[in-house]
This record gives C-alpha cells, structure tokens and sequence, in this order.
C-alpha cells in the first residue's frame, strides 16, 4: 500500500506552521518556549488531518510529555491508519541562540512500519552508498574510509565526514585526522547531519558517530527515499533504558538495525528550517508573510524536493 499523494501537502503545512510558531522565540534563549510553541502547532496540525495518526516517536512519554507523548493518538480518526515520529523542535539550542540549523522535522509511514525507538543514544552510520557491505557498524573507521574511497573512487583526502564535536568521538576523530580525511563537525542536529550525504550539493560523503536514537528513525525515513544507506544500534546504558526498551518490543538489545528494518513500505518526510543551515534555509519575514523552505520526500513517487510555502502571520 502507499500513502497518498495529498498528505505531502498536508504535512509540509504541519512543519511549516511549526517553524513559523518557533520563530518567534530565535535568538530569545528560551530553547523550553520555543519547543512548546512548536509542539502546539504540531499537534493542533495534525489534529485537523483525516488520519488515525499515532505517535511513535515524540517528545517523551505519557509522564514526560504533556503533549505529542509516544503513543498519543492523534487525528480526526477518519482514514488510513498512520505511525508518526516528529521532532518539533530539532536544534531547540540553535533556536535560542539563532544559530544555523534548527528544523521542524516529521516522518510518516502506515501502522507498524515505523521503529518505536526509545528515548536513548544509538551508534549511526549513514553514506552515498545504495549497496549492503560497502560501509558498516561492525568496520572500523579505517575501513569503512577504505571501502568507501574504493565505491565512490576517491582518495581519503577527497572524503569528507560529518561528526557531531562530541568528546565521545575522539577516537573517531582522531583516525579521520590520520587519514586526512577532511571533517566537518557539527554541534547538534543530527537528523540534518545523516541528511548530508543524500546529495552532492552538501558535500557530504559519510556520518558517523553516536547521537540520538529517535532522530536516527526520521533520518532513515528520508534516505529510504534517497537510495543511501543507514545503519543503527542503540545504545543502553542503565537498567531503566532496558526495560523501556523491552516495553517497546525490543528483546536483542545489541541488535544492528539496517535501513529497511527501521522504515518499511512508504513513507512520507519533511523538514522545514527555522534557522538556516545545510539541509534547508530558514524562515525569511516579508511584509506579514513568512516564507518557509521544507526538505520533502514521499517514497513511493520518488518524489525528493524542497518546496517553497507562504504562510500568513
């Protein structure tokens, strides 16, 4: 089955409206605010869209959350029955501190084709690689340099690698500096940064590294569509994350996910920014008009554009 064609329209509305609502609060230091105000926007959205939506991934659980928590049923209860991963707010930093790269990201797919991924760290990799063995979680990073120096028939300095500035990624960092491959760090948002490899534009050619798990899932619904490649394994490292894990379904908790194992048949993304970055520009002001720039793909049609929308003040 696919999801139809007038749900893009719907949704890049829903990131849209989003944006604009955190927009208000860039540059204000008050990332809490600007969250909230784009998790109303959100959920009043989707609220009106004829779907029996449920949300896989949000901002937390039911005792965390007030709103858009996992599991809330969202909708008018009226047609096909949707899983939805949202992050209002990805960058909730950058938006207070009007920095580049704060997005308002959400994925949808048909009931149960979406991960329920927990709230905790997941090792990712991401490439420009639409084959299997090429690059992997069980390489190292030299190898995994290797093989994808010899897929895209570059050299090592001709590679360039996407890496949050974490401490966590010094190892990393260290093996990319050895082999001269030229690194780009980002501080946060790294549903954009998986992003970066799914064109030439970006310059882009691997991410690596550990970094959310849910914003691995919006990720991978994205690149699904981009024909590039996705590996992720969460991470667990206390005994509550394990057994939320468990609640979720998941029993082999060192499992390596490939891409088809986190978004299965169609799916719908889009990413609107708030503050320019990489993967799209933010929101222009003119007049009482705001301009928004959204990052869309739909699976099944191929379709992979970013479309231009005025929304009214």
């Amino acid at each position: 089955m696919t999801i139809e064609q007038k749900f893009i329209d719907q949704f890049v509305n829903v990131t849209s409206k989003a944006a604009v609502a955190s927009y208000s609060y860039v540059g204000k230091k008050d990332k809490i605010a600007a969250d909230k105000a784009a998790v109303d926007s959100i959920r009043n959205d989707l609220n009106q869209i004829d779907i029996k939506g449920k949300i896989v991934i949000g901002e937390g659980e039911l005792d965390e959350a007030p709103m858009l928590y996992i599991g809330e049923k969202v909708g008018t209860n009226n047609g096909p029955e949707i899983d939805i991963a949202v992050d209002p707010l990805e960058g909730t930093n950058f938006a207070a501190n009007n920095l580049p790269g704060a997005l308002s990201v959400i994925a949808i797919a048909e009931k149960n084709n979406l991960f329920h991924a927990p709230e905790t760290y997941m090792e990712k990799i991401s490439a420009k690689v639409n084959e299997k063995g090429v690059v992997d979680l069980d390489y190292s990073t030299r190898e995994n340099i290797f093989n994808l120096c010899e897929y895209l028939n570059k050299k090592p300095e001709s590679i360039t690698a996407c890496v949050m500035d974490r401490p966590r990624h010094k190892d990393i960092i260290d093996e990319l500096n050895i082999l001269g491959v030229k690194i780009k760090l980002i501080t946060d948002g790294d549903v954009s940064g998986a992003l970066l490899v799914s064109d030439d534009k970006y310059g882009v050619d691997i991410f690596l590294g550990i970094g959310g798990g849910p914003e691995g899932v919006l990720a991978s619904a994205a690149l699904d569509t981009f024909e590039c490649s996705f590996q992720g394994r969460f991470l667990f490292h206390t005994e509550e994350d394990k057994r939320r894990a468990n609640k979720m379904g998941i029993t082999n908790l060192s499992k390596k996910y490939e891409l088809d194992e986190i978004v299965k048949g169609d799916s719908i993304f889009c990413a609107t920014g708030i503050t320019s970055g990489d993967l799209v520009s933010g929101i222009i002001t003119e007049n009482n008009k705001f301009i928004t720039e959204t990052l869309v793909t739909h699976k099944s049609t191929g379709l992979k554009k970013i479309i231009k929308k005025v929304v009214n003040r």
